[in-house]
């Protein structure tokens, strides 16, 4: 059982990746995460992400931190020698993940078609800006843009102010992780059906999915949701608000909730009073509700009402930045700050991982690839003689990488 669980839960899965970036590289690194044996196929000149965010001892963390668990391959797709070597990688993979432009795998000549006659159980995932279909299908997308075009960034930011970004690439992310679960269902599927399936999955349509009640209200309304900062849209009081040594945050969800925030400031008259008895009276009479709030909360420091309101059952917390946050016990004890090594190179932070299998646990069990660093290896094991391996590097067709 020991040596099952240290395999992780997709063991035995063989992930072609021949995605660059952040979306893709997210979605392989779960899949790898979770035990899948990713192989990154790279261009010559590699990811652009390689050379991106401060480097440590000449490797980049940006990168090391969506790479962890994948083998490297350079394969130049545009030579004949390179599109025969990745066309026998796919014969016998599991998943192929990409995340170009629509209509690049045609382009590479591995077409729907292609892809189905050499190898029917091939999962194909495909992430991208807005979709296979539609008017907005050719256009190019990142991050930035998909907050925008979803109505994301519209609905961020102070309400006098102008729309507002998240900092994180969270349409990156947010893709990366609906990619990930596609291929997880797609492979549960195959067990039924022996077939394999497309999965897409949109930066734009997974932020147009993640507006929640926003959506709902706009649905029900027709009124077009208005950015409040950190006020809940829908609830009040919810926000921030000032104790005697900084701000925290509370998250007032329910009436019941509110009862036991306002009964712990000897405010609980408020729930009695015709002006704010309804969440309508309290949203229409937020400012008025705020001073009361943060003139009570001002004769305290936070951890005072911290203690308080959590033994009270009210959610509450203090905004941390990432040093205090990789500093938290909390963060320390659920292991969120992992390390991996490089290879041949140095050890780097990262982030650790959220999902807590209890069997199957997610490990670093491959270091982060440098460019091409699994070549000759991976070559071999899709059945290229060294003689081979040796002619399609000296044809340019692949490489660096292990000597062959």
């Amino acid at each position: 059982m020991a040596d099952e669980a240290a395999k992780g839960a997709l063991h035995g899965l063989r992930v072609i990746d021949l995605t660059r970036v952040l979306s893709g590289p997210f979605c392989t690194m779960i899949l790898g995460d979770l035990g899948a044996d990713v192989i990154k196929v790279e261009t010559p000149r590699g990811d652009p992400v390689r050379g991106q965010g401060t480097m440590t001892d000449g490797v980049s963390g940006y990168f090391a931190g969506f790479n962890r668990n994948k083998r490297s391959v350079v394969l130049d797709l545009y030579s004949e020698g390179g599109k025969t070597a990745l066309r026998r990688l796919l014969s016998d993979a599991d998943v192929l993940v990409e995340n170009f432009r629509p209509g690049t795998l045609d382009k590479l000549g591995l077409s729907a078609e292609v892809l189905q006659a050499l190898n029917p159980r091939l999962i194909v995932a495909s992430v991208n800006g807005y979709g296979s279909s539609g008017p907005h299908a050719g256009r190019p997308a990142f991050d930035f843009i998909a907050q925008a075009m979803s109505g994301f960034m519209g609905v961020n930011g102070a309400a006098d102010g102008a729309p507002m970004r998240a900092a994180p690439p969270i349409s990156d992310l947010v893709a990366g992780l609906y990619a990930a679960l596609g291929v997880v269902a797609a492979v549960v599927g195959r067990q039924r059906t022996g077939q394999g399936q497309t999965v897409e999955v949109a930066m734009v349509n997974s932020l147009v999915s993640m507006m929640a009640y926003l959506a709902s209200e706009y649905f029900a309304t027709g009124r077009v949701p208005q950015r409040t900062g950190n006020d809940h849209p829908l609830v009040y009081p919810y926000g921030l608000f000032d104790c005697a040594d900084g701000q925290i945050a509370v998250a007032n969800s329910h009436d019941e909730i509110l009862r036991r925030f306002l009964d712990r400031l000897d405010l609980g008259w408020i729930m009695s009073d015709p002006r704010y008895e309804t969440n309508a009276g309290r949203m229409a009479r937020r400012e008025e509700l705020r001073e009361l709030i943060n003139s009570r909360m001002a004769g305290q420091p936070r951890a005072h009402w911290l203690q308080v309101l959590n033994a009270a059952g009210v959610p509450c917390g203090e905004v941390k930045d990432l040093a205090q946050v990789f500093a938290d016990p909390q963060i320390a004890a659920q292991d969120m700050v992992i390390e991996a090594d490089w290879q041949d190179g140095p050890s780097l932070k990262m982030p650790g991982f959220p999902v807590k299998l209890g069997t199957t646990p997610c490990t670093v069990h491959r270091p982060v690839p440098r460019l091409g660093g699994h070549t000759a290896e991976i070559l071999a094991e899709v059945g290229f003689a060294p003689d081979q391996i040796a002619a399609l590097v000296q044809a340019g067709a692949v490489g660096p990488g292990d000597d062959p």
